[in-house]
Parts: structure tokens; C-alpha cells; sequence
């Protein structure tokens, strides 16, 4: 792998442990979040019993969700990408783009109609580091050490 296809391997394994981290958060975190209580106007402590159950059940679900991506990209960049497969130059950014575009979409869509302050930058941080995975792949010479 040349210089250039490091480096994109690298944004691309950052990106996974974004995932992990927030899977993790998520699917272990006995409450809501923060910025949750916020959205809502109560305590944690302050909402009914099946919604609690309801609301931890989709986070678990969430946090999940970002594991499995996490487990998918991480198999294609340690067996595909790193074996130069020309399609994993497009799955993984494919992957990484709709997670962090319907995340952003979904904490856009909180910002906007309740007082709460979503974690934006996550989402950001995924798309930053996947345009520069792509542009370092995609112009990366294929026969240069």
C-alpha cells in the first residue's frame, strides 16, 4: 500500500472507532442521553415506564446498528481495500456516507424542533474522514510502494 492508500486506511479505521464508541454508549447506557432529557422536557426519572423501556429498546438497536457497520467496514478494510479490491474503494465510503448523513438527519431533525443540542460533530467527523479516505484512494497510484 502506497502513502496515500495509508492514509485513507487510517481515516477509514478512525471512522470505525467512532462507530465503536458511539455503538457502545449506546448499547450499553442504562438512561437516555443528555441531549435526549433536553429534546423531551423531563428526567429520565420523569418518563413513564414503557416509554423508558421503548426508548432504551431503540438505542440498543442503534448502538447495534453502529457496531454491525463497524464489523463491515473493518472486514472490508482489512481484507478487501488492503488487497486493492477496486469495489471496496466505494463501499466503504458508501457505508460510512448513509450512516452519517441519516445520523445528521435524525439530530437535525431534533435540533430543529426542540431546545436540544444533538452531538453533530460525530456525524461530521464521519463525513470529513471518509471525503478524505476517497480523494487519498481515488487518486492513489496503484503501482507505487
Amino acid at each position: 500500500m502506497n502513502i496515500k492508500m495509508k492514509i485513507a486506511f487510517g481515516c477509514y479505521f478512525l471512522t470505525g472507532l467512532l462507530l465503536a464508541g458511539f455503538g457502545f454508549v449506546y448499547l450499553l447506557r442504562p438512561e437516555f442521553m443528555p441531549y435526549h432529557s433536553a429534546a423531551v422536557g423531563f428526567a429520565w426519572s420523569e418518563v413513564p415506564p414503557q416509554f423508558q423501556l421503548l426508548i432504551i429498546a431503540l438505542m440498543r438497536v442503534i448502538g447495534g446498528t453502529c457496531l454491525a457497520l463497524l464489523l463491515a467496514i473493518y472486514i472490508i478494510l482489512f481484507t478487501a481495500f488492503r488487497n486493492g479490491a477496486k469495489w471496496a474503494l466505494w463501499a466503504l465510503p458508501l457505508i460510512i456516507v448513509v450512516q452519517s448523513i441519516t445520523s445528521f438527519y435524525g439530530m437535525l431533525h431534533v435540533a430543529q424542533h426542540t431546545v436540544a443540542n444533538p452531538p453533530f460533530l460525530a456525524s461530521a467527523i464521519g463525513l470529513i474522514l471518509a471525503t478524505i479516505a476517497v480523494l487519498f484512494s481515488m487518486t492513489a497510484k496503484k503501482n507505487t510502494p
